[in-house]
């Protein structure tokens, strides 16, 4: 007998064989059956709670294979650029003041998701546009792509950065023509100020009820958190699962924004490994940053951008130094991963990888590329022969595909290649990387299927995919990127009950309305999480 019955769906099971079914019944926390309405009707008792669909579609909870989610919530407390519409210097400018009046003196002013490209001035604020905004408030402006920032001449101070501190390996403190600084942090410059910049342990938890609140809303019911702000980011994570204010399944990676290599070896040295924790938070991969940002150009490229002769990114570690990071976690138990967008980094990802598993030998090892954005056939091919699991962004190229054609050119028919991963046998799992670009998974699938940008370029168009094959990148394919495909990411008897009720049946949809599509009910262990209000689909 069941306990919830949902009966007259478009059921999309995300199986082997790609079944659609009728309905499906859950006891528990789990599915026990899968297939057509008369069939289902066996197991309704009278205490069964019958959901009629109506020809809706019924998918697998969604699986968001690289999110960061302490970042999203805390983004939510400050200014969200986006959220905002800020689309000039001065209406920022406004913004932060209105933040600061109601901030108390010493205390931090943060803004995010900005981008210089949406400006009608097309550039920064300067450092002193930013002091007089306030200099008793440090203030902290991050790009979107959480991997440049600027700041004020108070913030400056706080991170011990001033006019003789010389770059870091990896990043740099951006100076005018006499060698001021000009509050602009590029990389692991920006990667310092964002730990300075870091939050209380409550407004961690509070951020992380407000983003498990909007996951949910989304239909995402598991996420991989691909790290923030170190131990206390980590320790907030599980208590938020722990207390039920996160609702969402949590693959936590073992990465710090700032100084990453130093994280996961304290976590080594710590006896922490891979797949530690239970099915609501669960130990992930050993991560590390290999290059910059593909939306900010700073990505490690093998030949020069189109729109920068003779600029090839930045790389933040040599060949020995990634080698001996992660190639330690790997001997370790650990899954290793990375974040690499350009070509020139995904090549000595994967030299890193395959020294690793010369030295030690192991199968089944599921290591991973975060992002995989510029992936050559050349490295697809790499990839495959290594089982390597590429996590592509494809609504970075909605939001994004615009810039990737000024700044790469002919090369974004290689940029997130879901197609060629498809082809190659290669099992890819979908991430937004959120709050770099909208968590929306019906989003992401859009443009896997679309490789449209928001004006209606065509983004790399030979590397789209069919609905049913971009649906799998973001559910079992997740679940497989974490180990997890035996107990979630499709629709299976005994797997866990992590459901989405969509308001439209997404196999007929034409391609270019998916992202139109909305979300009315998400299930997670068999309990409903979210119902969109004004519609009721409970019936019995």
């Amino acid at each position: 007998m069941a306990d919830i019955v949902f009966l007259n769906g478009q059921v999309v099971t995300a199986d082997p064989q790609n079944r659609v079914a009728e309905a499906v019944a859950v006891s528990g926390n789990r599915i026990v059956a899968v297939g057509g309405n008369e069939e289902m009707r066996r197991h309704v008792h009278a205490g069964t709670r019958v959901i009629d669909l109506e020809g809706r579609s019924l998918l697998p909870g969604f699986i968001d294979a690289h999110l960061h989610i302490t970042l999203y919530g805390t983004n939510k407390l400050g200014v969200d650029c986006k959220a905002a519409g800020i689309d000039s210097v001065d209406g920022l400018l406004e913004a932060l003041k209105r933040q600061a009046e109601r901030t108390p003196a010493g205390s931090w002013v943060r803004a995010s998701g900005f981008d210089e490209n949406r400006m009608k001035e097309r550039r920064y604020p300067t450092r002193q546009e930013l002091d007089e905004v306030s200099t008793e408030h440090p203030i902290f402006v991050m790009r979107t792509c959480a991997h440049h920032s600027v700041v004020n001449s108070r913030a400056l101070a706080l991170a011990g950065f001033d006019e003789h501190t010389p770059d870091p390996q990896g990043g740099r403190l951006d100076r005018d023509e006499t060698g001021a600084l000009t509050g602009l942090l590029v990389e692991t410059a920006h990667m310092k100020m964002f730990e300075t910049a870091a939050f209380s342990e409550e407004e961690y938890r509070r951020a992380l009820r407000l983003a498990s609140d909007d996951f949910v809303a989304a239909g995402i019911t598991s996420v991989h958190d691909a790290g923030g702000y170190g131990p206390d980011n980590l320790r907030a994570m599980q208590k938020a699962v722990r207390s039920g204010d996160v609702k969402v399944r949590i693959y936590a990676m073992i990465c710090a924004l700032n100084e990453s290599d130093a994280f996961v070896r304290r976590m080594m040295e710590a006896g922490v490994v891979t797949g530690l924790g239970d099915e609501r938070f669960r130990i992930g991969p050993a991560k590390v940053f290999v290059d910059g940002a593909s939306t900010a150009a700073t990505m490690a490229m093998r030949q020069p951008y189109d729109n920068r002769p003779g600029d090839c990114g930045i790389l933040y570690y040599n060949r020995d130094e990634l080698h001996t990071i992660l190639g330690e976690a790997h001997a370790k138990g650990f899954q290793i991963t990375a974040h690499a967008q350009g070509d020139r980094a995904i090549d000595l990802l994967l030299d890193c990888i395959e020294d690793a598993l010369r030295k030690h030998p192991r199968g089944n090892h599921r290591h991973r590329i975060e992002h995989a954005g510029v992936s050559a056939p050349d490295l697809v091919e790499r990839m495959a022969r290594l089982g390597v699991v590429p996590i592509p962004n494809p609504a970075f190229l909605y939001e994004y595909g615009d810039g990737y054609v000024r700044s790469i050119g002919d090369r974004v028919s290689h940029m997130y290649p879901v197609g060629d991963f498809f082809q190659s046998g290669i099992v890819s799992a979908g991430g937004s990387d959120c709050p770099v670009t909208d968590f929306s998974p019906l989003l992401g699938i859009h443009a896997a299927a679309n490789r449209r940008s928001k004006s209606g370029r065509v983004v790399g168009d030979r590397q789209r995919i069919g609905v049913m094959e971009a649906i799998r990148l973001f559910t079992v394919n997740g679940a497989y990127a974490s180990f997890e495909e035996d107990i979630k990411g499709s629709i299976e008897a005994g797997k866990l009950a992590d459901l989405v009720v969509l308001n439209g049946r997404i196999l007929d949809a034409a391609p270019e309305r998916i992202r139109d599509l909305q979300v009315e009910l998400t299930m997670i262990d068999g309990e409903i999480v979210y119902q969109k209000q004004g519609r009721e689909v409970m019936k019995g």
